[in-house]
């Protein structure tokens, strides 16, 4: 797919024999007479490089690149006849990321054209190469839910919220029953398989407010933010019911269901993190007390 060019230009002859030498070497271009047919030809013309003329009348071409770069995540090149009133760090400095003095020859403009789209398409996919490692860093590589790292940012991150506007905060942990008799009867391999399984499981149970984190070996967390304890304690539930409804089989003709016990609570204005989770902790193992595959709630 060609790239494509918007030309901004208020000089006709320049803008169409530019335009004409750009469609000759196969880039996708369109021509406006200045910036406000500019801004509004971005709005439906998806430009990869704007070139475009200092000065031309209402707007000039660096106020231009200023409101461009404001909103859009496009490159503009400027070019101008007035070289001894503009300089290439006011371009710069107005967002431009290439400057040339006309006249110029098209082979140059050419080039320089490359070079920008070059350095866009390495920005590009720098950044996507750093949003992968980010999301990496922060995912657990079995379940695909987050990991603990990123539930203990998450958490404190949340309950500043709490604090700034008063926000219901809640939490749900929970943990698989028998979790090591199942690994030393079936193998570690057939227990991850039941790790995945819960994690698709949580992860379909939630709000699209909600986060999931598998928080270590076979306990999970879930984050309600703006959720009151009850229904904290409904999604929790809602959870529950779906890992038991799950079946597993370690082996042909094994079919083998797992529970979960679970803690809930309410974030208490005034307490940190760390005894918000304990509460949790505490709740979840009255789960397991008092007989396992139930959810526990505790408010303080």
């Amino acid at each position: 797919m060609p790239y494509s060019i918007l030309i901004v230009d208020d000089d006709i002859a320049i803008r169409n024999s530019v335009s004409e030498y750009l469609k000759a070497i196969n880039y996708n271009v369109k021509g406006v007479l200045n910036a406000a047919e500019a801004l509004e030809a971005l709005t439906s013309f998806d430009a990869d490089v704007v070139l475009t003329d200092i000065m031309m009348r209402g707007m000039d071409g660096l106020e231009l690149t200023s409101k461009i770069k404001e909103s859009y995540d496009i490159d503009v090149m400027v070019m101008t006849g007035y070289s001894a009133e503009y300089s290439y760090e006011n371009a710069v400095q107005a967002g431009a990321s290439d400057f040339i003095f006309k006249p110029f020859r098209f082979e140059e403009l050419d080039l320089r054209i490359k070079r920008v789209l070059r350095e866009a398409d390495s920005k590009k996919e720098r950044t996507k190469l750093l949003k992968k490692l980010e999301k990496i860093a922060i995912t657990d590589a079995l379940t695909g839910l987050y990991n603990s790292r990123h539930f203990f940012a998450q958490i404190k991150s949340e309950v500043n919220r709490h604090f700034r506007y008063s926000r219901a905060l809640s939490l749900l942990i929970l943990d698989i029953d028998f979790f090591k008799n199942y690994n030393d009867t079936w193998g570690h391999l057939e227990g991850d398989k039941v790790l995945m399984g819960i994690g698709e499981i949580v992860n379909s149970c939630m709000r699209s407010m909600d986060t999931a984190y598998r928080y270590g070996g076979e306990e999970f967390t879930i984050l309600l933010p703006e959720t009151k304890l009850q229904k904290a304690c409904v999604v929790g539930e809602r959870i529950k019911d779906g890992i038991s409804d799950r079946v597993f089989e370690p082996e042909p003709g094994k079919k083998i269901s797992i529970t979960v016990s679970l803690g809930a609570t309410e974030l208490v204005r005034g307490e940190d993190f760390k005894t918000f989770i304990e509460r949790a902790d505490k709740a979840l193992y009255k789960s397991k007390d008092t007989g396992r595959n139930k959810l526990t709630y505790l408010t303080s």
